[in-house]
């Protein structure tokens, strides 16, 4: 099919999704990457290289055009539009359809395809975060979460973990797991305010366990750091 169109319209739905539906890898595996994902979406299993080659033909074209027509009838179109989402340069039109695909998403895998190049925008980048995280949709407060991965430096952690403070009651396994992850990636570039962070108790103990548990696991954080985190348990 060809994929780097100039113009897509609603009648290029039905064969695009027929194109899409003839990657696949099968039910068991479909049924798999739906299990894995926990999503209520249909699945395909389509390989991820091919996700990537189908995303990079539709951007050599009217992306934009392709983005417009909101195809969500399954996990593997969200993955392709996340990817396309994420090559936008302009901050309000890349913002534009990030807050409707993260309006739209049910699960983790969508959301933590989203790449965010915050060059020359860290400011509205921070501010995306700190909006997204109230919202009351729980992969858009993810989405709010993964955009902090790109601030864990000297210079912007304490804004992180102001962020961090606001979600101290937060209930949401996806949400959680997001800021666990978060402050391993923390304590790992950020040592010394990690722990002072710690000490004060603003972590909730999921969070606080999941991310001791994470730093465990890590090859950058000597066997001394993960013997004291576990006295924070």
């Amino acid at each position: 099919m060809e994929l780097n169109k100039i113009h897509w319209a609603k009648q290029d739905i039905k064969p695009f999704l027929g194109y899409l539906k003839s990657l696949s890898k099968g039910e068991d595996k479909a049924l798999w990457e739906q299990k894995i994902a926990n999503t209520k979406m249909p699945c395909l299993a389509i390989p991820s290289k091919k996700i990537d080659e189908i995303t990079k033909q539709i951007f050599k074209g009217n992306y934009i055009e392709f983005l417009d027509l909101w195809i969500f009838e399954n996990l593997s179109c969200t993955l392709i539009i996340a990817k396309l989402i994420s090559k936008i340069k302009d901050f309000s039109v890349f913002c534009f359809y990030l807050e409707k695909f993260a309006d739209q998403i049910d699960n983790w895998a969508s959301c933590d395809t989203i790449k965010f190049n915050i060059k020359n925008n860290e400011k509205n980048f921070l501010n995306l975060s700190k909006s997204f995280i109230k919202s009351k949709k729980v992969f858009k407060r993810r989405v709010g979460i993964r955009i902090c991965f790109k601030f864990c430096d000297e210079k912007n952690i304490s804004k992180v973990f102001d962020i961090i403070k606001s979600l101290k009651c937060e209930q949401e396994y996806y949400v959680n797991m997001a800021i666990s992850w978060l402050m391993c990636d923390a304590f790992i570039k950020c040592r010394k305010q990690t722990l002072d962070f710690l000490k004060e108790n603003n972590l909730n103990n999921f969070c606080l366990n999941k991310m001791i548990s994470k730093c465990q696991d890590s090859f950058r954080i000597s066997k001394e750091d993960k013997l004291m985190l576990k006295s924070f348990k």
